[in-house]
């Protein structure tokens, strides 16, 4: 079934419309590899989490990816003083048949806001901004920019027009995949349009908020955003396979990503469109073992003093249940963190505090399966097994692309 693309495109994987079909003519077959844990000794035990529970995850996995239509899964699950699971199912690349594995660096998305939120609220820490200065203190022209804070961009309330929205950016965009966009024109893309509510009165995702984070860190520090994640972020944190790219670059190895947010509604291969369009929302690229790294780090705030941390925890609703959102991350069920979708690519990192569980997702589609992201049915499959009491359970996906 086709479907019009001006609708989901890249609205950052929360919550989404339009029912699509499945992927089709994707090889059935399963590989599944047992990777090297790099567990931290003191996290969990070496091993699996048993025959049982193995061959039942195995079981869940394959059944969702078979009936989504997915190509390819990486699944990362650890469990102090129970064990891990740790596999690759399904193909790389349809064309050829080569198999996914748990080594490939993936592009994730709308994962990149709990960077750039980080590298805000070290600014914070830093006596550089407050949370509660308004936009309008960095940057001009933002509708309503005396009265947006920075506050509302980063828990998603600003009342701003979403640029991913935008049927001329959808249209734009979609024309071609490989031109770069620079931070100012995507926002043009929103400024164009009224603004949806006053700031703080409702929850919308939207990518607009992080593009004017991502400006705010450049004019305080003089930088360039990539830059100051790089050594800000990415180097305390100790994650060595995770980038910001310039343009389209993308390291190997990586999987083949098929996407159907395309002017025709057909499936093709977006493996290497330039993601400058989602820049401060989701251009970074990472891999299984920095995210299960940065699972911990993001949800327990080791990087930020404990006071800026409750105030990234602090969890407002967003009118679907089971979810909250704080300062560039959400609980959905005691599960804490963020997951990506960029054209070709879907991503979950997320950490539960109560039994310090880390659960880590890598596909190479975001193709909706009767309305619901892909990786969103993987992930609960999962916890319906291992957590029953804290599921996994984002809503259906959102208007716009880069969900």
């Amino acid at each position: 079934m086709r479907r019009t693309p001006t609708r989901r495109l890249f609205a950052a994987a929360l919550l989404a419309a339009a029912v699509l079909a499945p992927m089709t003519a994707i090889p059935a077959a399963a590989n599944h590899t047992a990777a090297i844990d790099r567990c931290d000794k003191d996290e969990c035990r070496p091993g699996g989490l048993g025959p049982e529970l193995t061959a039942r995850l195995d079981k869940a996995v394959e059944k969702v990816r078979k009936e989504a239509g997915i190509p390819g899964v990486v699944v990362g699950l650890w469990m102090p003083g129970k064990g891990n699971y740790v596999r690759a199912s399904g193909v790389a690349d349809t064309a050829t048949g080569e198999p996914m594995t748990t080594s490939p660096f993936v592009r994730i998305g709308s994962e990149t806001k709990t960077f750039t939120v980080t590298a805000q609220l070290k600014l914070v820490d830093d006596k550089r901004i407050r949370l509660d200065d308004p936009i309008a203190k960095y940057i001009q022209g933002v509708p309503n920019g005396r009265r947006i804070t920075l506050r509302h961009l980063a828990e998603m309330r600003s009342g701003l027009f979403p640029y991913s929205s935008d049927p001329d950016f959808v249209h734009d965009l979609l024309s071609d995949p490989q031109r770069p966009f620079t931070p100012r024109e995507l926002l043009a893309y929103g400024f164009k349009h009224p603004n949806t509510f006053a700031p703080g009165k409702q929850f919308e995702y939207n990518n607009s908020n992080l593009i004017l984070l991502g400006l705010v860190i450049e004019k305080v520090t003089g930088h360039r955003l990539a830059d100051v994640i790089d050594k800000g972020v990415l180097h305390p944190a100790g994650l060595h396979r995770t980038l910001f790219p310039e343009g389209s670059e993308f390291p190997e190895p990586h999987p083949r990503g098929y996407t159907n947010q395309t002017l025709s509604g057909e499936v093709t291969d977006s493996t290497d469109w330039n993601p400058s369009w989602a820049w401060a929302a989701g251009a970074m690229i990472s891999d299984l073992h920095d995210l299960r790294r940065w699972a911990k780090i993001v949800a327990t705030g080791t990087l930020l003093s404990p006071e800026t941390q409750r105030q990234r925890l602090k969890m407002l609703p967003t009118g679907h249940p089971g979810t909250s959102y704080g300062l560039g991350i959400f609980e959905s069920d005691g599960w804490i963190g963020h997951n990506g979708s960029i054209p070709g690519y879907e991503t979950v990192t997320v950490y539960l505090p109560s039994k310090k569980a880390t659960l880590v997702l890598m596909l190479n589609t975001d193709i909706t399966y009767e309305g619901q992201e892909p990786s969103s049915l993987v992930a609960r499959a999962i916890t319906e097994i291992v957590t029953p009491d804290n599921i996994y359970d984002r809503p259906v996906a959102t208007p716009g692309v880069g969900r």
